[in-house]
């Protein structure tokens, strides 16, 4: 078990992992890596046929652990490997990826939900990317596999956030459901596809996600190459240590 998240595998085959580090899942360095090696070990388990990841606390993910970052700014290398690896362990993972999301789901959250094969929301989730507001870039590439590009290019750089039922109308995730049956609708959902012949289902996610347009992961790690450019602003610092201050960032 890792201290900022833990895995069952039921019987059918769903294996859920949980998302645990009080206030708001903002995993750190560590985490991150931790959980991207999680994800790619439970797909090369021939028992599982599908992954259900979910959260406990305020939100689903706020993404990266920024007073990490604020003490030491030369962790972005590793939080950017950490990153990429997670999304990519979603991504092309051997079996299916059901992410249900509740209240905020921020930056490493919205590459997670951007790289799954289906989101299902509580009614109080909302999506957003605030990195501009982080001095930080990252997450483009999956926002825009949800909501398309001038969606995507207008809460890049406004950092306003979307609500479920919206983004359900756009058609970016599955559905919509009250908090308390969130987990109950992910694992349903999960339960029918574990059911079908996990040979076949296993052939379907290769496919499916070759026929995709671009590399997910080339377009995210383009941007991240911009997240480091964006570190050696001053600019950057001023964002991440007003975020740490709980104070307007000045420039």
């Amino acid at each position: 078990m890792n201290q900022q998240f833990h895995t069952s595998v039921h019987d059918s085959g769903v294996a859920e992992v949980v998302l645990d580090r009080p206030p708001v899942n903002a995993l750190n360095n560590a985490g991150w890596h931790a959980l991207a090696a999680e994800l790619k070990a439970l797909g090369d388990r021939p028992e599982v046929r599908v992954i259900v990841i979910r959260a406990e606390n305020r939100g689903f993910c706020a993404g990266v652990d920024i007073k990490e970052l604020a003490t030491d700014a030369k962790l972005i290398v590793s939080v950017n490997a950490g990153n990429y690896d997670t999304f990519k362990a979603v991504h092309l993972n051997k079996v299916p990826v059901i992410v249900a999301v509740h209240g905020f789901v921020l930056g490493g959250g919205i590459g997670i939900c951007g790289s799954a094969d289906i989101v299902i929301a509580a009614e109080d989730a909302s999506f957003g990317l605030p990195e501009v507001d982080r001095g930080a870039m990252g997450g483009a590439a999956h926002m825009q596999r949800m909501f398309g590009v001038q969606k995507t290019r207008y809460l890049f750089y406004t950092g306003d956030m979307i609500g479920a039922a919206e983004a359900l109308r756009l058609g970016a995730i599955e559905r919509v459901v009250p908090r308390a049956q969130l987990r109950d609708t992910a694992l349903d959902v999960a339960a029918r596809i574990a059911a079908k012949s996990p040979a076949m289902i296993r052939i379907a996610k290769e496919a499916l996600t070759g026929i995709e347009d671009g590399n997910l992961e080339d377009k995210y790690r383009w941007e991240q190459g911009f997240t480091l450019q964006a570190y050696m602003s001053p600019d950057s610092n001023e964002t991440r240590q007003a975020f740490v201050d709980k104070r307007d960032a000045k420039f």
